[in-house]
């Protein structure tokens, strides 16, 4: 393979991975905005709604849910690893 072969597939790879990240801050941004959209129409139909503000979020359930994130970034983490083969010990 030729130094141009070479650069030319480290260009593609970068900008494969490019693709990747702003396609994952788009799809971050996405989920959060329903998120945030869900527990604000939640808040509103189970609050009073002339209050305006929803309720304060205990630490318990705050850790829930950081704990519930953490495990789905691991999961999305493990699907850039080769998959193994565990009974032949192939990768």
């Amino acid at each position: 393979m030729s130094d141009t072969d070479s650069d030319q597939t480290q260009n593609n790879m970068q900008e494969r991975k490019a693709r990747i990240i702003v396609a994952g801050a788009a799809l971050g941004a996405m989920l959060g905005l329903l998120s945030s959209y869900l527990y604000t129409r939640a808040a509103e139909e189970n609050g009073n709604p002339e209050a305006g503000a929803p309720g304060s979020v205990s630490t318990g359930q705050a850790l829930t849910v950081l704990l519930a994130i953490l495990g789905l970034v691991r999961q999305i983490a493990e699907l850039g690893k080769p998959k193994k083969d565990d009974k032949s010990g192939k990768k």
